[in-house]
């Protein structure tokens, strides 16, 4: 039942641009996909589950059509329709459990995972999570119950329900795990833990076994697909240690996320890469000698509500790299009432984490011997001492990975 929020999402989009029979055939086709599931696991029971769980694709179909007729959606309605997908998985597990013996209590996370209301990227109340959590799923695990609860999705106090943004299952996890007074977070996941490199571009790629929670957060932030970026937030605050298993493959220990991790003899982890990247290049004589510039430039972003990830200046000028593009049109006629503005998109930064990477002499002249015949658009290393970053184009990005990984894991 992978990729439903995926086709949720994609169903959306058809129902805005009015295409109400396309939304349908793409629902039809999942309530199909998760009825074969279901025969397959459950065999005749499987129409009690299916059952239980219609009345959701009932209101993803009333959904679809109300939006075909709009073809708009708000907020607010978009976090309703995807939260469709998780809880039809919750349902579907504790279902699952139970059929196998276990005793699985199935929880509606939206009754216990308390959000603000910025929809789509909501921030969790931790509060007001911890009060529900306690008093709801300690009890049930206490009775020897275990709680099921998806992912992804919360609600106001209001009621509305909201969404985490993509990933914020690995967050869900995360957040209750820290609300619980949990000794370990695990996050139970495709690949067998927080590896050398993506393992879908250099193939030889090998698991980490232990690494710091800053090391893993500079990972997860700068491209590492294995866990949501926001995930180790939470945990690193209460320094509760978070692994990585795999589900396929549940022998080996995969990787452990500590507050400090013990050195190692390598000076680079791991290569992540992130695509899907614009360059802004802000150019004016005015940042010349002149005081409270950079703070003028990044307010235009922070009123955008758009995170810079990398951000590189001269004497006139400033160039920051950007993955939320949404909002980028705008940035752009508002920098333009102060500077010169050049955006170029289809870019991808390219990322090394390591230990004390900056007090490490000849570590810049390997990286950059290694990839000497791909343009580098744009470097930075700046504070942290566990990271150096540059930016390709997108067409580079994966010989930059695979040669880097030959250069420091031979």
């Amino acid at each position: 039942m992978g990729d439903t929020t995926d086709l949720l999402l994609a169903a959306l989009e058809d129902a805005i641009r009015g295409d109400e029979e396309a939304a349908r055939e793409r629902l039809r086709r999942l309530e199909e996909d998760t009825s074969a599931a279901l025969e397959e696991f459950f065999g005749s029971g499987a129409e009690g589950v299916r059952r239980q769980i219609s009345g959701n694709f009932e209101d993803l179909s009333r959904m679809a059509s109300a939006v075909a007729v709009l073809r708009s959606v708000p907020a607010a309605g978009r976090d309703r329709f995807l939260a469709h997908g998780e809880r039809i998985s919750a349902a579907v597990v504790a279902r699952a459990l139970q059929a196998r013996g276990l005793p699985a209590a199935a929880f509606d996370a939206r009754e216990i995972v308390i959000t603000d209301g910025c929809f789509g990227r909501a921030l969790p109340d931790f509060p007001e999570i911890e009060k529900r959590a306690r008093e709801r799923l300690l009890p049930a695990a206490g009775r020897g119950e275990i709680p099921v609860l998806a992912g992804f999705i919360g609600s106001t106090r209001s009621g509305e329900t909201t969404t985490l943004g993509r990933g914020g299952s690995d967050w869900s996890a995360a957040i209750l795990g820290v609300s619980l007074g949990a000794s370990v977070v695990e996050i139970w996941t495709d690949v067998g833990g927080m590896m050398t490199a993506d393992p879908r571009v250099v193939p030889e790629a090998r698991v980490i076994e232990t690494i710091s929670f800053e090391e893993a957060s500079e990972l997860a932030y700068f491209g590492a697909r294995v866990l949501h970026p926001l995930t180790l937030a939470p945990a690193v605050e209460k320094g509760i240690p978070v692994r990585i298993r795999n589900t396929r493959d549940a022998g080996p220990p995969g990787t452990e996320i500590r507050r400090d991790a013990p050195p190692g003899p390598a000076a680079v982890l791991s290569i992540a890469s992130k695509s899907g990247i614009s360059t802004v290049d802000i150019i004016t004589s005015r940042m010349l000698m002149a005081s409270g510039f950079l703070q003028t430039l990044f307010e235009v972003f922070a009123r955008h509500g758009t995170p810079v990830d990398l951000v590189t200046t001269s004497e006139v000028s400033v160039s920051v790299t950007v993955d939320d593009l949404t909002r980028l049109g705008e940035i752009r006629r508002d920098l333009e009432k102060i500077a010169q503005v050049e955006v170029a998109s289809g870019r991808s930064i390219v990322c090394l984490v390591g230990r004390d990477l900056k007090f490490k002499p000849g570590i810049a002249a390997r990286i950059f011997r290694a990839v000497e015949d791909i343009n580098i658009l744009m470097i930075s290393q700046g504070a942290s001492r566990r990271n150096v970053s540059f930016v390709v184009e997108e067409k580079d990005a994966e010989a930059a990975v695979r040669r880097l990984h030959a250069e420091f894991f031979p």
